[in-house]
């Protein structure tokens, strides 16, 4: 299935909710880990703040600043004719406004940074993936692209998320999906032999092992 602006919104179905609101909280706390002095000089009133798409590529990410905003008790109200997810955007003609946010003023800045480095990561994996399958098919290449578990530590939602809506394929997810037998392995097992017999022991008749 080639991977359109209409079939990416799906993939927003793969977040769980409870698990996303709980990775949500990681960060907020990681930026938040105590006092919010900043937050206590703006203050409680409501506000409303807009979202910018400023550089040109696949938008990807919606779910996660929908997430950190709730978990914030704020409300995002997107640009529905411009803020599709998985759409290329051009901004050649200038930066387009794709949400309005609304809240307390001190919740609106706890979450902007971590919206917005969320949804710039996720979009930057987007628009990579959706260039390397471009080029893959271009020179006629049939096969998955696919992404590796080499994933940045407390984004590997959002990576593998971005992948899948710049339409390259999620290889594994992680080291519990899929057996990768690889030389370590092999070497500290004492054989290939060995390292599979014990691979599939634990592994089962079902999941896959990879030499």
């Amino acid at each position: 299935m080639s991977v359109t602006p209409e079939n990416s919104q799906l993939f927003a179905a793969l977040l769980p909710e409870r698990q996303l609101d709980s990775l949500v909280g990681q960060w907020i706390h990681d930026d938040i880990p105590s006092f919010d002095v900043g937050g206590l000089v703006v203050g409680t009133a409501p506000k409303q703040a807009t979202l910018w798409m400023k550089s040109s590529g696949i938008l990807a990410g919606m779910p996660f600043v929908d997430a950190v905003f709730n978990h914030l008790q704020c409300s995002v109200e997107w640009n529905k004719d411009v803020a599709i997810e998985g759409k290329w955007i051009d901004v050649d003609g200038g930066k387009i406004a794709l949400a309005t946010v609304h809240g307390p003023v001190h919740k609106l800045l706890q979450g902007e940074r971590t919206a917005l480095n969320t949804m710039s990561r996720c979009s930057g994996v987007a628009t990579g993936s959706h260039h390397s399958v471009e080029v893959a098919r271009k020179i006629g290449w049939k096969g998955w692209v696919a992404g590796t578990r080499k994933t940045t530590p407390g984004f590997r939602v959002v990576e593998k998320y971005g992948l899948l809506v710049g339409g390259a394929a999620t290889h594994r997810l992680d080291l519990s999906q899929m057996v990768m037998l690889k030389d370590n392995h092999i070497w500290a097992a004492g054989s290939i032999t060995d390292a599979v017999k014990l691979a599939r022991r634990a592994a089962g008749f079902s999941q896959k092992i990879e030499v």
